[in-house]
């Protein structure tokens, strides 16, 4: 049986130019675009970077 993994977007759709990434789930464009096409594996580990994302979000790094 596949587990599905949701989508950690949260509709706050505002891309960060000089990042690339979502200001809302924090996600590249790529992984955004991709996201129905990846593995539940490469999508865990999409989600496991994010909190690391966004400690490096806040602290302005």
């Amino acid at each position: 049986m596949t587990r599905t993994i949701d989508s950690p977007c949260v509709g706050i759709c505002t891309l960060d130019a000089d990042r690339q990434i979502c200001t809302g789930c924090l996600r590249s464009i790529d992984e955004i675009t991709s996201w129905g096409r990846l593995t539940p594996e490469a999508r865990q580990r999409v989600i496991r970077d994010l909190p690391a994302r966004r400690r490096a979000t806040s602290s302005g790094a």
